[in-house]
């Protein structure tokens, strides 16, 4: 990690639709950004050419500006060494040495790999409300849940990286098969294509929410911003998702303050975007799912770093 407060480094923000590059100062400003299709469904190989491509794109606007480093944040689990192993939505994607493979591109560059969310919690520490706090759990929600754990102001990976997968904690061991082959995880039921489904099964029984008509009766376009849309404009149905999807993500987060004895999470994520109806619902459950002690000084905030939080993360690995 660089000490000069004016270097500059380059943050990828890899997905398995997209891959978000952007040029980032210490102070957390992104002067240049690009996107592109990550080739997801095509392989290791090609991922990997998109990701130097974007890289090679925002150097070119570097304009002299002194770069620290590359830092990526990704999805799965990824190791010490930079390795990701089998991140979901990358296809054909078992274990592969993702910062070694940039090395050759980069000859000479300083590349530090990150799970994605992990990627975002440096991100809150380093740039956005978690800046007041030494200590929090962060929560990204979206196509899934996933967290990254700051102990005094400093990553907690745990032994292997795996540390923060909050989104894998049963909450119901003979619930609903999660995308990761267990039953039962709080992400089979809140992460937004399972949210999705459930919400599609309440509006048969309720055909006239607010729901059906923004998504002019495509079913299958139903997701969390028309959700969020519906309830705030006071259908019942959509407020009732959004307030069981929160509570049942704070029974989770309260068994990591339980465990970790913590106080402050931080939620971010498209899901997150249905704004104080879900973040109330989130901090009602946990202060009613951790030990007494702990519930006056419970805190839980919605993330202001928005999408930025990828690339402004990633970049952390290297500023």
């Amino acid at each position: 990690m660089t000490t000069f407060d004016n270097a500059f480094a380059i943050g990828v923000d890899l997905g398995g639709t997209t891959v978000k590059t952007g040029l980032v100062s210490s102070k957390g400003e992104i002067v240049y950004q690009n996107r592109f299709d990550s080739k997801g469904d095509q392989g290791p190989e090609r991922v990997i050419r998109q990701i130097a491509h974007s890289v090679k794109d925002a150097m070119e606007h570097q304009g002299g500006r002194q770069i620290a480093g590359i830092g990526i944040g990704a999805p799965g689990v990824v190791d010490n060494n930079g390795c990701v192993k089998a991140p979901p939505n990358l296809l054909h994607w078992d274990a592969i040495p993702l910062a070694n493979e940039l090395q050759k591109e980069f000859q000479g560059v300083v590349i530090n790999v990150e799970n994605d969310a992990n990627c975002a919690a440096i991100a809150e520490s380093r740039f956005g409300i978690g800046r007041e706090y030494p200590d929090f759990l962060f929560i990204i929600w979206g196509t899934g849940i996933g967290g990254g754990i700051i102990l005094n102001r400093k990553l907690f990976r745990g032994p292997t990286g795996g540390a923060g997968e909050v989104g894998h904690i049963c909450i119901d061991h003979e619930g609903p098969l999660c995308g990761c082959g267990a039953q039962g995880c709080v992400e089979a039921f809140i992460g937004q294509k399972y949210l999705s489904h459930r919400t599609i099964e309440k509006i048969k029984n309720q055909p006239s929410s607010l729901i059906v008509k923004l998504v002019g009766g495509d079913f299958d376009k139903i997701e969390p911003i028309y959700i969020s849309q519906a309830a705030q404009a006071g259908d019942e149905l959509a407020r009732s998702i959004l307030v069981e999807a929160g509570t049942l993500l704070g029974v989770a987060v309260g068994g990591v303050m339980n465990t970790m004895d913590l106080r402050v999470s931080i939620i971010g994520g498209g899901v997150s975007a249905a704004g104080d109806l879900v973040i109330n619902a989130v901090r009602d459950s946990v202060r009613a799912h951790v030990l007494k002690p702990l519930r006056e000084d419970i805190r839980v905030f919605q993330s202001e770093l928005g999408n930025n939080a990828g690339i402004l993360g990633a970049a952390g690995l290297v500023l």
